[in-house]
């Protein structure tokens, strides 16, 4: 079978590892074993994606990134250099608690800041922004901006990563793409 996929000469790249087409895994990465990751990816320089971490088409995984099991990304994420993922909630280098790994969910389009802390057993939603630093405890609704630690929500982020400003009617218009929001119960929704 031919590989459809790149890797430099001093990455490591487990059994049982299915990678898509046009990924690029770069210097002193290791994949571990029976990951999944999908077309068109990039893993920097000295990541870590542990076993069976799963990982949609276009995610982007920035230098000095730590993908531990249990974390599942959807399409188009993007992971910021340094960031990192928690999996279990009390460890303890005494204590065994592979059995209590929690899922992290991180769905499509979403963007996790330099720097970030991911508390492992949440969601983060769809579109959502995590600034650079903030420590995330807690789900993420689609399209929130939070920030801050403990990471808390500042705003709402446009598909194309500019800040929503909601008018008294609760809608909103990207500035880079002319794509309209609108703000109900708490929930953005983009409007087709």
């Amino acid at each position: 079978m031919e590989k459809v996929y790149y890797n430099h000469e001093s990455a490591v790249i487990d059994d049982g590892c299915i990678i898509g087409n046009g990924t690029k895994i770069w210097h002193f990465s290791h994949v571990m074993s029976n990951c999944e990751i999908g077309e068109n990816c990039n893993i920097g320089q000295n990541v870590v994606v542990s076993p069976n971490v799963k990982l949609g088409k276009n995610v982007k995984v920035q230098n000095n990134v730590s993908i531990y099991t249990g974390v599942i990304c959807e399409d188009d994420v993007f992971l910021g250099p340094s960031m990192v993922f928690t999996n279990v909630i009390n460890p303890r280098s005494a204590v065994n608690r592979k059995t209590e790994y929690k899922k992290t969910i991180v769905k499509k389009g979403a963007t996790i800041g330099a720097n970030s802390t991911i508390v492992c057993g949440i969601t983060i939603g769809e579109f959502a922004f995590i600034g650079a630093g903030a420590v995330v405890t807690k789900d993420v609704p689609a399209y929130a901006l939070v920030i801050g630690n403990p990471a808390r929500q500042t705003g709402w982020m446009s598909e194309y990563g500019q800040k929503l400003k909601f008018n008294e009617d609760n809608n909103a218009i990207c500035p880079d793409s002319d794509e309209k929001y609108i703000l109900e119960k708490g929930i953005v929704k983009k409007l087709n």
